[in-house]
């Protein structure tokens, strides 16, 4: 009988969730599966700023059962690959690289994504190299390469972090950065060391504050502790409690951003260089926003499985994943999920599970989320 499929399971980026997600499917005996990668494995770190590391530290503890927090696949750490604690953008993408190949993952570079269509047993996947059908599609793409840059009128004054490929193209000797979140923070630190003086701008008032345990909502220590540092020369201020509500041009030059906070008070801040937008992503859902369900707020509805509840078959895996107010936005947050959509497709196939249970052994396996929460009570 005429298998009317190419693939049994296409996974759409090449990224950690990508590189990921297929070796969990090689160890779990997917017949045919692929990964395709509109650009090379690992491209969303490569386009990082050169300055930028890796926040959650790498270590090689893995024969002490705990494996390294920035690795994703089973025995392997990136702190023994790259010989780093926090690894740059350029050092991640080579562990990427070194497990693609390591592990031989049937990764096709240079395939764009354009569509995916659901059809009456399966979809359709279109993409640059023309169609192809499959049982499953995981989408794995990433979101660094879709900056919001449309949160208030004037944005378009703005330069959104992601575009600079080193902070030492910034001229001037004064900037002021938009967003004081883990990549605001990260930008500001690195211009005070350039000897810029820095203002954030932070509606949220995150800054040295102890607040929630959870690093998706709070700055990570490996931050905070570089903040206090910078903090110290006095070049690098924080505007907090302050959200900007429009930029424009200031004459004879420079910008103008008009600032208020919760209680009404406005502020205008003046500028002769163009701000820094650290306003965070969008996702690459939006290519898919048709085939997944959101809530009323917004927020992505999944299965048990982190499956479509629209389009059954089509998972979604990596930083874009939430249940409830779980954020799976860390590495090692959503490696965990592997495992999960995984065996959802296996018992579906019918493939032996049993490769699985290394996966549970080594904590990459969280199928249980009633468990999860904040639990530091001091």
């Amino acid at each position: 009988m005429h298998d009317p499929f190419d693939y049994d399971c296409v996974i759409v980026g090449g990224g950690p969730a990508g590189i990921g997600m297929a070796s969990v499917l090689q160890d779990l005996g997917m017949p045919r599966f692929t990964v395709l990668e509109r650009s090379e494995v690992g491209a969303t770190f490569l386009a990082w700023p050169e300055e930028m590391r890796l926040i959650t530290p790498s270590f090689t503890s893995n024969a002490y059962g705990m494996m390294d927090l920035n690795a994703v696949a089973l025995n392997t750490s990136p702190a023994y690959t790259l010989g780093t604690e926090h690894p740059t953008g350029l050092e991640y993408a080579k562990y990427l690289q070194v497990v693609s190949q390591f592990k031989k993952l049937p990764v096709q570079t240079g395939v764009d994504v354009s569509e995916v269509i659901p059809e009456e047993k399966g979809f359709k996947v279109v993409t640059s190299n023309g169609q192809l059908r499959t049982r499953y599609v995981i989408w794995a793409a990433g979101e660094f390469q879709y900056p919001r840059l449309d949160l208030f009128p004037g944005a378009e004054y703005g330069v959104h972090s992601s575009l600079f490929s080193s902070w030492t193209a910034v001229q001037g000797e004064e900037c002021v950065i938009v967003g004081g979140y883990e990549s605001g923070v990260d930008a500001a630190i690195h211009l005070s060391k350039l000897g810029k003086n820095v203002t954030i701008i932070d509606r949220n008032g995150r800054g040295l504050a102890k607040g929630s345990s959870d690093p998706s909502v709070e700055l990570s220590p490996y931050t905070k502790d570089r903040l206090r540092a910078a903090m110290m020369d006095k070049r690098l201020h924080l505007m907090q409690g302050y959200e900007v509500k429009w930029i424009e041009p200031d004459e004879p030059g420079g910008y103008v951003l008009y600032c208020e906070n919760d209680s009404g008070e406005s502020r205008l801040l003046k500028t002769g260089q163009a701000p820094i937008l650290a306003t965070g992503f969008r996702s690459s859902l939006q290519l898919i926003e048709n085939l997944v369900e959101r809530n009323k707020e917004g927020q992505l509805q999944l299965g048990a499985a982190d499956e479509s509840t629209i389009a059954p078959g089509l998972f979604i895996t990596g930083p874009q994943v939430m249940h409830g107010q779980l954020q799976f936005c860390f590495i090692y947050k959503f490696r965990q999920r592997f495992a999960v959509v995984a065996q959802a497709m296996g018992e579906r196939m019918g493939l032996d599970l049993a490769p699985l249970e290394t996966y549970h052994k080594e904590g990459m396996f969280l199928d249980d989320l009633t468990c999860c929460g904040e639990d530091c009570t001091c």
